[in-house]
């Protein structure tokens, strides 16, 4: 049984990750603004109502790990904010949004669950194909792109930072998968993945992974995008 906090688990990816962490025995702190029933009423999911954009939020986080957990053995920085404008229209205050969710908050809970973070934890950040040299990209996703492109150097850095304590760091790039956050940005676009089968395959990775890689960045997707 292990410890494992998942980010963004509202819906999509991060909700069934939570419940597949939850079903398979795991302890899963589930953290998103909002907390849905089905989350609440696992016994193995502690839910916490968080805003990764806003600094005080964390320290629901800091307090219950201190007070409850004592290790954490894995964390998936699942929760992403995305923006679907123009580059001449997307304002300074769009991208400080988007960079909130995306960067700062994966490098402020990274912080705050480092003294819970022993050797053979996996710290796993959930990237995308945008985000990577020489895919292909789409207007219209600057912010959202570069945020991702980001945090892939975030977690190659933290890699060689924390190897002598034996912590992992890895990076997951996914293509397009079938959540509801693709579906309000490219409506009538159909992803040849769902979001529970790419929750199976970080649920996996988030296991096993680490024994095989630290400070990489796996392109996930069987199509471009």
């Amino acid at each position: 049984m292990k410890n494992i906090i998942v980010t963004g688990t509202s819906r999509g990816i991060g909700y069934e990750l939570a419940l597949q962490f939850a079903d398979a025995g795991h302890k899963v702190l589930a953290i998103s603004r909002k907390t849905p029933k089905a989350l609440i009423e696992n016994q193995n999911i502690t839910c916490l109502s968080v805003d990764l954009s806003e600094e005080n939020d964390l320290e629901k986080i800091s307090n219950f790990l201190s007070a409850t957990w004592k290790k954490v053995d894995a964390i998936v920085h699942n929760a992403g904010a995305l923006i679907f404008k123009p580059f001449a229209e997307t304002t300074i205050l769009d991208f400080e949004r988007i960079y909130k969710v995306n960067v700062f908050a994966v490098a402020a809970l990274t912080q705050l669950a480092l003294p819970y973070l022993e050797k053979g934890s996996h710290v796993v950040t959930i990237s995308s194909m945008g985000g990577i040299q020489g895919s292909l990209k789409f207007a219209g996703l600057s912010a959202y792109s570069s945020s991702k492109g980001a945090v892939i150097t975030l977690s190659e850095l933290l890699a060689e930072e924390y190897r002598e304590r034996g912590i992992a760091f890895n990076v997951l790039a996914l293509g397009s998968v079938q959540t509801e956050m693709l579906a309000e940005a490219f409506p009538g676009y159909e992803a040849p993945l769902s979001a529970a089968q790419m929750a199976a395959y970080i649920f996996n990775f988030t296991l096993t992974g680490n024994q095989v890689y630290n400070g990489k960045v796996l392109q996930v997707s069987s199509s471009t995008p």
